[in-house]
């Protein structure tokens, strides 16, 4: 007997000369960016766009790092962070690009903080968004124990600075691709996570992945059902040195 897993990916294979299981709903698709409407907004610096670390020596220095000392991080790092990793880049006759890839540009990942240590964010709970390059703010209170807890006690992530929460809001991509769209939407967080290793290398910080939690209790620390909108990633970014 197979396993779920396989047989999700047997079952979402395409083949060619058969028609895709899923038709595409041309009408009313999802809403592509979530708002806190009633949630206190704070605001970002401006991100730089130019000069910095070379690339190519960012991707050489890359390595998940978990030796955090604690320290803050600045608010204009976390804007970099940010910019970095779901940033406005560009516009096509009024639709916005963002700085990582998505299929079909349909950025089904929204990006909640849990805000440890950054120099003039009080701690808690932030939503990124995207439109406004602004942080909402959802709960106050130090969650750093509760993070770590729900990442199977892995406890670098209450060191870090903050701790990157992302969420996968499926049916933006499921409405055009299906089931199969399940597949794109863990390729659209690695895109996003690979951006905030290089960014973070490149501004000096330490960051480290983590794939394993326990879903639901990261779910009721950011506020979303873990159906319609779930986790899929998490990754910490602290101060090395």
């Amino acid at each position: 007997m197979s396993a779920i897993g396989d047989e999700y990916h047997e079952f979402t294979k395409l083949r060619r000369g058969e028609p895709p299981k899923h038709r595409w709903r041309y009408w009313a698709p999802p809403e592509l960016y979530k708002v806190y409407r009633d949630a206190p907004i704070v605001k970002l610096p401006e991100p730089e766009r130019r000069g910095g670390m070379p690339l190519w020596e960012a991707i050489a220095r890359r390595r998940s790092r978990r030796e955090y000392t604690g320290g803050e991080i600045t608010g204009e790092e976390l804007s970099q962070l940010l910019w970095a990793t779901q940033g406005i880049t560009g516009e096509i006759e009024g639709y916005y690009l963002r700085a990582a890839p998505s299929a079909g540009a349909l950025y089904p990942i929204e990006t909640y903080l849990v805000v440890n240590a950054v120099d003039g964010l009080e701690r808690g709970v932030y939503h990124y968004a995207v439109l406004k390059h602004a942080l909402e703010l959802l709960r106050r209170g130090d969650f750093s124990e509760r993070i770590a807890s729900a990442a199977l006690e892995q406890e670098f992530l209450a060191r870090a600075g903050v701790v990157f929460v992302w969420s996968a809001v499926a049916e933006r991509t499921k409405w055009k691709y299906g089931e199969r769209g399940w597949r794109y939407i863990y390729k659209d967080a690695a895109h996003i996570c690979a951006n905030l290793y290089l960014a973070a290398t490149a501004l000096d910080l330490g960051c480290c992945a983590v794939g394993a939690c326990f879903d639901d209790e990261v779910n009721e620390i950011i506020g979303v059902d873990g159906r319609e909108e779930t986790v899929v990633y998490l990754a910490g970014v602290g101060r090395i040195h």
